[in-house]
């Protein structure tokens, strides 16, 4: 039995939540939404000349190989899933839906922190690029705390217009930094690769667990770091409500950003390494500027034009990271702010443009907060911002993607047997334990990857704020079951209805209902599976009835 309620009935006392406007995003918009969060450019020079320098050498490009194998398996599982809820706070409702709204709900505030803490993130690195590129090209000194906020209120003002046009910029940023990495990738392969060749040696997915030059090997540490460069891509499905046909194109466009974006990061992984050679790769990616790493190569085999533009585009292209991130911390708030977890107002959209203003308003005051506070204490954009609020969000993000695996396998073990075994079974089992792997590579290797942050108060705090946010979920869960059945049944379950029309709390299970709630539902009168708000407001006083006489 399929249940359906308009969310407008979830809380009779809330206002009125508004609706994502429907229909908006294409295969390819969702798609570039997805690629624009894991930033190429960004993860590029950033995480490759780390996992080379620090990890696994010349190996590194192996890593992808890995990573881009347990993804697919892991998005196989993911987009089954998708197939059947359409939410824009993915992770949260599949888990609420596989696990129970307890677990949905301390997991739910996790990956809302995550999103919430990566527009910080990366618009720290966004500034540092920035203030590179005006000292290097212009002899103009900016402090770094003044390209942040005008890049935060920049993207504060571009995403309160509907999601279509924020679509547009990202995708027409996200050719730019992609065509400038293709331009050095194909350089190097077009001159058969620097003094070493084209080193095909690098892509023996072995190799990821040798030394290749370094003195000793970080094979975690270098997986880790493969896994962090996909940050977000699982994004695809919270577009699902605002996507034209979602059951269909959002499996489709998750699995072209995970194998699309594998195959492109070991290609210019790969040229990076054999465009320096083996000890030249080595000795940049360990020295004051690794970013050489990539404009080397760029300076060599395509001009030093080229390497001028590409400082503007490692800026813009982390802009438009951020601004991704900044769309999908927005949407979570407004997930939980149209189910009444999170203060209501947070669940209105705009009038005219659908977009979910008032979460992101919300959400570049944290961004804000976060950018002055770190300012405030003379923190390295770089060093602290980026790389600190980075792998605070990628803590929580990670484990929260584990335990999805566990949601959907159980989900599928009570609903939709004719769906085949290995979308349901075989590839939750083996993309969970895959990321289980990473989860314990991240572990084990938070201190390095940190860097000199590691010694920060924050940085200590990490597992604890992740187990404090699942606490409050779960703890919130537990207060609402006992004192408001009818807000708790909303927790992860509200999700576009079959017909687009929506959004509805949707419940496609009846062992879900409890005795009561489910002999009054069978009382009252239906209408293609929706109740009504007189309803609704019956069926809540039927609830209050029944749990005063017991």
């Amino acid at each position: 039995m399929t249940r359906g309620r308009s969310a407008d009935t979830v809380a009779a006392r809330d206002p009125k939540p508004g609706k994502l406007k429907a229909n908006t995003l294409g295969l390819w918009d969702v798609v570039f939404m997805a690629v624009a969060t894991s930033a190429p450019i960004t993860v590029m020079s950033g995480n490759v000349p780390f996992a080379v320098g620090y990890g696994v050498g010349t190996g590194t490009p192996a890593t992808y190989i890995w990573a881009t194998v347990i993804l697919t398996v892991f998005s196989v599982a993911y987009v089954t899933m998708a197939r059947y809820v359409t939410s824009t706070a993915a992770f949260y409702g599949f888990i609420s839906r596989g696990l129970g709204r307890v677990f949905g709900l301390g997991t739910g505030y996790m990956v809302t922190f995550s999103y919430i803490v990566f527009e910080a993130s990366i618009i720290g690195i966004f500034a540092y690029f920035g203030h590179q590129a005006f000292l290097d090209q212009f002899g103009l000194d900016i402090n770094w705390v003044v390209i942040a906020l005008v890049g935060l209120i920049i993207i504060g003002a571009l995403t309160y217009f509907e999601i279509s046009f924020a679509a547009k910029i990202l995708t027409l940023l996200l050719a730019t930094e992609i065509g400038i990495l293709a331009v050095m990738a194909f350089g190097v392969l077009f001159h058969g690769g620097g003094p070493d060749g084209l080193m095909p040696q690098t892509l023996n997915p072995v190799n990821v667990f040798l030394p290749n030059g370094l003195k000793v090997a970080a094979p975690g540490l270098a997986m880790f770091i493969a896994f962090w460069s996909w940050t977000g891509f699982e994004s695809t499905v919270m577009y699902g409500e605002e996507s034209k046909n979602p059951k269909k194109i959002i499996p489709i466009a998750t699995l072209i950003a995970v194998t699309g974006v594998g195959i492109f990061y070991l290609f210019v992984s790969w040229m990076s390494v054999a465009g320096n050679g083996a000890k030249v790769a080595i000795a940049l990616a360990q020295s004051d500027n690794p970013l050489e790493m990539f404009f080397h190569p760029t300076d060599v085999f395509v001009g030093h034009g080229w390497v001028m533009a590409m400082q503007w585009l490692m800026m813009t292209g982390s802009f438009a990271c951020a601004m991704a991130f900044h769309n999908a911390a927005a949407r979570y708030m407004y997930s939980l702010g149209r189910e009444g977890i999170l203060p209501s107002p947070l669940g209105r959209t705009h009038k005219k443009h659908g977009s979910p203003h008032v979460a992101s308003f919300l959400q570049t005051g944290f961004a804000i907060l976060w950018v002055l506070g770190f300012w405030a204490f003379n923190k390295d954009p770089y060093l602290d911002l980026f790389v600190l609020l980075a792998v605070l969000g990628t803590f929580s993000l990670l484990i929260v993607q584990t335990v999805t695996m566990a949601a959907v396998f159980n989900y599928f073990r009570k609903n939709h047997p004719e769906e085949k075994v290995w979308r349901t079974k075989v590839a939750p089992i083996l993309g969970g334990v895959g990321m289980l792997g990473v989860v314990v590579m991240m572990c084990m290797n938070l201190d390095t990857a940190a860097g000199p942050a590691a010694s920060s108060l924050l940085f200590k705090l990490i597992p604890y704020i992740a187990a404090a946010l699942f606490i409050t979920g779960a703890a919130q869960a537990l207060y609402l079951r006992r004192t408001n059945p009818v807000r708790y049944e909303t927790i992860g379950h509200v999700a576009m209805a079959d017909d687009g029309h929506g959004p509805v709390l949707d419940e496609q299970d009846e062992t879900h209902l409890s005795p009561v709630e489910l002999s009054v539902a069978n009382e009252l009168g239906r209408t293609h599976g929706k109740l009504t708000l007189r309803d609704e407001l019956e069926l809540e006083r039927e609830l209050e009835r029944d749990e005063d006489l017991s």
